[in-house]
């Protein structure tokens, strides 16, 4: 018979120390999230809304952080590393996330948005909510109830800030509940709801330790879980477009991706298109983060939103290495302290801590199930 006692892995300092490796892991992967956001979306910035040809036209190759010209459509003249919408709104329900324990008050997120766009006009920013969003506001703010608000709403606004709520819940049921209540006020659909679900699964599984393979395996499943939430609008869904081409991605040499995901997927700010091309750009550069980023930089279309989302599951998968420790200074020199790039390192360990509190109920949930077992 072994002695357990002489067994270092089963010691309790042994056992101590992987959870102290564990809760280390997790805080770096959950500031990875923001920061590859952060950073996917501040590599599209200078080509958001332009086609792949003019993009190579006025910018040659994006490979890294570069100042958007003054012809930029959205953003004239803003410099290299500043970070859009996307990233601005996904702080923001990451500190609407903190604040409420784990879920999103709905009434306070569009109070939040609201106030946000403001701002942005206050600063001349044209960077400002998009089509469902403020639809669903102006609807709001004419007395029309939260859960009818984002009835139309099926573009990657609820997709493009749902990264926070990845990171602060584990994978399953709760998760789907925590997206589609994040989502109600804007994007309360089919599409928009089960498309914000598959972007934060990915991400909840990576946290979780899954390889990517099995991440965007299990995230489709529960996506396509999510396709009865919300009201019901025609439609392709997200998990179709992407079960479609995934085969297909995989074949594709890499110099060709940005005309794939152009002509054949889509990068508008409809989710079946920007939300499946980011899922695709993970799985296929989920090794190389810059060439995933930079390829959804020079695709043209919703560049920012689909380099935001597929950065976040790479800093998921990658950890802070996702960027390197240069860039991280530059978002967070370049970027003012109200759009929250600062806070990355902070939020993450604040959403992280709320993963661990809600793992930790569930053990104690599954604990007294088996427990109250005849």
């Amino acid at each position: 018979m072994s002695n357990n006692s002489s067994n270092p892995a089963a010691s309790p300092q042994s056992a101590d120390s992987a959870r102290v490796d564990a809760q280390a892991q997790l805080l770096d992967r959950a500031a990875g999230t923001l920061w590859g956001l952060a950073a996917g979306d501040a590599l599209g910035m200078p080509t958001q809304c332009l086609s792949a040809e003019q993009i190579a036209e006025q910018y040659g190759r994006i490979g890294g952080f570069v100042a958007a010209n003054d012809e930029q459509p959205i953003a004239p003249g803003m410099p290299a590393g500043s970070v859009t919408d996307d990233t601005e709104q996904a702080l923001l329900v990451a500190e609407l996330t903190i604040s409420g324990g784990g879920s999103v008050d709905v009434h306070e997120l569009a109070q939040r948005l609201i106030d946000w766009e403001a701002r942005m006009i206050a600063r001349g920013s044209l960077d400002l909510l998009g089509p469902s969003t403020k639809a669903a506001l102006t609807a709001l703010q004419q007395g029309v109830a939260p859960e009818m608000a984002g009835a139309d709403g099926s573009t990657n606004g609820a997709a493009m800030r749902i990264a926070p709520l990845g990171i602060a819940h584990p994978p399953g049921t709760q998760l789907i509940a925590a997206v589609q209540r994040a989502s109600l006020v804007t994007h309360n659909t089919n599409i928009g709801v089960s498309g914000a679900v598959a972007v934060a699964a990915v991400i909840s599984e990576l946290l979780s330790g899954q390889q990517p393979t099995a991440a965007l395996d299990s995230a489709v499943q529960l996506a396509e879980a999510a396709e009865s939430c919300g009201n019901w609008v025609p439609g392709a869904t997200v998990a179709a477009r992407f079960r479609l081409f995934r085969p297909i991605a995989a074949w594709v040499d890499a110099a060709d991706f940005p005309d794939f995901l152009a002509r054949t997927v889509g990068t508008s700010v409809q989710s079946q298109e920007s939300i499946v091309a980011a899922l695709l750009l993970f799985e296929r550069f989920a090794d190389d983060p810059l060439l995933a980023l930079s390829t959804a930089a020079n695709a043209g279309g919703d560049t920012d939103t689909v380099g935001a989302i597929a950065g976040a599951m790479l800093g998921a998968l990658h950890g802070t290495a996702v960027i390197p420790a240069e860039s991280r200074r530059l978002l967070s020199e370049v970027n003012l302290t109200e759009t929250g790039v600062g806070r990355i390192p902070e939020l993450a360990a604040q959403l992280a801590e709320l993963r661990q509190r809600a793992q930790e109920q569930r053990g104690e949930v599954q604990r007294g199930e088996a427990g109250g077992v005849a």
